[in-house]
């Protein structure tokens, strides 16, 4: 059983939370990965784990490196009309992709998951019960119609940021919005 309160001393008790996290997630995936046994490999009380990340779902976003979390972006995108979620999920992800500091460690990401199996299993579970299951519950899509979006979504950044493919690189964001957006309503409506 862990201690509760604070170690005595100087301790790196962040970084041995991501490390245990790290270690869990990959051998029994997200969802087999709970707060408690995380807590426990790391040696600290569960309360230390929410006192430095919140929720499982924000320590995944730190063990990932990834530069938004998902919870705090579905809010904003759910809101508003369902005739607009297509144009909405395009601008967020221009917006996203866009920005050096957020699009250099996707692009990290990218190439770990296409390189490292572990890691592509952490990321599609994660995926999956994070973001694709909850926008689809949320509006009442089948998941394979999001997973489908958001393949469309990811094929056109890797094109326009990744490797750069004239003229998807070069085109305004308003010329993007204007041409992939009707298809990811299609895939929301159906």
């Amino acid at each position: 059983m862990a201690r509760a309160g604070r170690r005595p001393g100087q301790t790196e008790t962040r970084e041995q939370i991501v490390d245990a996290a790290r270690r869990l997630f990959a051998e029994r995936g997200y969802a087999g990965a709970t707060v408690r046994a995380i807590a426990a490999e790391a040696g600290v009380n569960p309360a230390l784990l929410h006192h430095f990340f919140g929720t499982k779902q924000q320590l995944f976003v730190a063990v990932m490196n990834l530069p938004v979390n998902p919870a705090e972006l579905l809010p904003q995108l759910l809101a508003g009309p369902s005739d607009e979620l297509g144009e909405r999920l395009v601008r967020l992800f221009l917006t996203i992709w866009g920005e050096p500091e957020t699009r250099a460690p996707f692009v990290a990401l990218v190439r770990s998951i296409t390189t490292n199996d572990q890691a592509a299993a952490m990321m599609r579970e994660f995926i999956d019960s994070a973001v694709f299951s909850k926008v689809a519950e949320a509006r009442g899509i089948p998941r394979i119609r999001v997973s489908a979006a958001a393949g469309q979504l990811v094929g056109m950044a890797l094109l326009r940021y990744v490797l750069e493919v004239p003229p998807l690189a070069d085109a305004t964001e308003e010329e993007i919005v204007e041409l992939v957006a009707p298809v990811i309503q299609y895939y929301i409506d159906g």
